[in-house]
């Protein structure tokens, strides 16, 4: 009978070594990290966002989008390419250009955190 070695993670992948822990640290300690945001400081802010978006998150025109219970990583990305000029569109590249990194940490948290719900409709 043959004597089988047994399998270790290095061996089935080579990034799973020792190189790959250090590198992966030192990329969670240097990535930047998000500023934490603040439910009702975002809610007080988000009264000017209410004409498009509403204050519920729920688009009050057609065509701006609902934004209630997005991922608040999504709605900083977005926001930050707003203000940055990456992303464009007339009023948002206006509205976002002055808010503040912790502007859109507050935004993001409350937007995102608003629970959505849906229901069948009787038949």
């Amino acid at each position: 009978m043959t004597q089988r070695t047994p399998l270790s993670p290095a061996s089935l992948c080579p990034c799973a070594g020792r190189g790959f822990l250090i590198a992966a640290l030192t990329f969670a300690v240097s990535a930047p990290a998000l500023a934490a945001g603040n439910i009702a400081a975002g809610r007080q802010k988000a009264l000017q966002c209410q004409t498009c978006h509403g204050l519920d998150g729920l688009s009050k025109i057609p065509d701006a989008p609902n934004i209630a219970g997005s991922p608040e990583g999504y709605l900083v990305k977005s926001l930050n390419a707003f203000r940055k000029g990456e992303r464009r569109n007339e009023m948002m590249s206006i509205v976002a250009q002055p808010l503040t990194d912790q502007d859109v940490a507050d935004l993001a948290a409350y937007y995102g955190a608003i629970e959505v719900t849906a229901k069948v409709p009787p038949r």
